[in-house]
């Protein structure tokens, strides 16, 4: 796959980004070589290979998933920077 110019402009204009008419042939390269390298990624045979999480094998640790019931608030609400009894002020974001 190809990007050509108009391309270019396309996912610009999709990502918000601002793009000069001078570096629309530089990201058309740049953009390319990705998908030449994606290309080249997609030939590599990975039958049998497990996937990773780490490059070393290391555990990761897990706590017990238990259900609490809560009822500390005065601990739930201790970093709140407004409260109004035991609940989080928020500013109103609709009128």
């Amino acid at each position: 796959m190809a990007v050509d110019e108009a391309t270019v402009r396309r996912v610009a204009k999709l990502a918000r980004i601002a793009v000069s008419e001078d570096d629309v042939p530089h990201l058309k390269g740049e953009l390319n070589a990705i998908l030449a390298f994606v290309e080249e990624l997609s030939e590599l045979d990975v039958e049998g290979v497990e996937p990773l999480t780490s490059v070393t094998p290391i555990k990761i640790p897990m706590r017990e998933d238990k259900v609490t019931a809560g009822g500390e608030p005065e601990k739930v609400l201790s970093n709140a920077p407004i409260r109004e009894g035991d609940f989080y002020v928020v500013p109103k974001v609709v009128e």
